[in-house]
């Protein structure tokens, strides 16, 4: 019974009980697994456009112009989302937003299988600042698909100094 067998979770609850100082290694076993199955998805191929904010992001451009993302620190940073995400207790708290239409299903799909707070479609103006409106919601975390397109809600949430979680591409900005 060698460990070639076990899946993910097994090894890394198999390293976990060893003791706290092989808990890093079990990290790096899952931090590679990931990398590889996002390798699989294409999720390291950015744009052709670099926002100048996105460079230390961004591991290095191919002879197509095509910028390419540096995957180990997508995952510390996908790590911390995840980490911010967690540490809310009702998930009915947590606002996921979408303008795109490609954005739009994969918002209501995870809020469906989450119960989070979807708003799919165009973003009400006014729904994290203005009280007397009847859209108003004071969530404690906002995640949005594209921070260009959502920049009304990312805005907002800054006014209202609530945390945002936004999926960038290397043409994001990364202001507010």
């Amino acid at each position: 019974f060698g460990s070639s067998h076990l899946g993910p979770a097994e090894r890394y609850l198999r390293h976990a009980r060893t003791g706290t100082k092989h808990i890093r290694g079990a990290m790096s076993l899952t931090k590679e697994e990931d990398i590889q199955k996002m390798l699989v998805c294409k999720t390291h191929l950015g744009t052709r456009n670099c926002d100048h904010r996105m460079k230390r992001y961004v591991f290095r451009r191919t002879v197509d112009g095509i910028h390419i993302i540096h995957l180990g620190k997508a995952w510390e940073k996908i790590m911390v989302a995840a980490r911010a995400i967690v540490t809310i207790e009702n998930p009915a708290d947590v606002i996921v937003a979408s303008q795109r239409p490609y954005g739009s299903r994969a918002v209501l799909k995870f809020s469906q299988y989450t119960g989070t707070h979807a708003m799919a479609g165009r973003w009400m103006p006014g729904t994290l600042t203005n009280q007397i409106t009847t859209k108003y919601l004071e969530p404690r975390l906002l995640i949005v698909t594209d921070p260009r397109t959502d920049s009304q809600a990312v805005k907002e949430a800054s006014y209202a100094s609530i945390p945002v979680v936004a999926l960038v591409d290397t043409d994001s900005p990364l202001e507010n």
